[in-house]
């Protein structure tokens, strides 16, 4: 399995990386880093708007749910049955978000995989022999940011990244209260706490591994929520 890793995710990102570094103005690995986050994100574009659009019609339909569980709290089976059924109408199938963010996680192992170890020196055996093999890649971007090392800076950047497009996500609805209120509470609580526990997450690891990967997931997550503002404004024009 980890040569097929390698072979269909690791080399491909680390010969793209390695190609724009080459080509680059000055050889800066952080805008090299940049292209091929935008890159990336363009090939896994289908995707993401499929989980993007999912996820935001789950929550207009959350108070319709909250009904069904309201006038159904006292029997599951019929409750999950009217459920099923409000998917089938509203053409909205419930695992559909979570399908393309498991499908990009090989993607995104196999970016940390190549900061991690193929900016470093002899690591870079697997570039393929039509692109030219730097002796060594220079990790100093705009001539002062060390992207090998941890960056608090981008770290925190992309911690606020992810705060906006999650928040972006959101959406206020009415308080229904059930005979499970109790239970509804504690997963609105849940959620409320994702909202900040994902940011926190993020910055976390950002500080712990190389600022090249934080700078990733700072673009990458700037990207998804600019085309959350896009496909939103899109369906309030329709």
């Amino acid at each position: 399995m980890s040569s097929i890793f390698q072979t269909v995710f690791y080399q491909p990102i680390l010969n793209l990386l390695v190609f724009l570094y080459n080509i680059t103005p000055g050889h800066d690995i952080g805008l090299a880093i940049i292209v091929m986050t935008v890159i990336i994100k363009l090939v896994l574009l289908p995707l993401s708007k499929q989980s993007i659009k999912s996820q935001k019609s789950l929550q207009e339909l959350q108070p319709k749910i909250d009904e069904i569980k309201k006038k159904y709290a006292n029997d599951k089976t019929e409750q999950g049955k009217q459920m099923m059924e409000l998917y089938k109408q509203e053409k909205v199938n419930p695992f559909s978000s979570c399908l393309p963010l498991l499908i990009q996680l090989p993607f995104l192992w196999a970016v940390f995989k190549v900061f991690q170890a193929g900016l470093s020196n002899g690591s870079l055996d697997l570039v393929y022999s039509f692109i030219s093999r730097p002796e060594t890649i220079n990790t100093i971007s705009l001539g002062f940011v060390d992207l090998a090392k941890p960056n608090y800076v981008l770290a925190v950047l992309a911690g606020l990244a992810q705060f906006w497009q999650a928040k972006m996500m959101t959406t206020k609805r009415p308080e229904v209260r059930t005979n499970g209120a109790k239970d509804e509470d504690m997963m609105a609580m849940m959620n409320k706490q994702m909202l900040y526990f994902m940011p926190l997450l993020t910055v976390f690891i950002g500080i712990s591994f190389p600022g090249g990967l934080a700078l990733y997931w700072l673009v990458t997550t700037l990207l998804t929520a600019l085309q959350q503002l896009y496909l939103f404004k899109q369906k309030e024009n329709v």
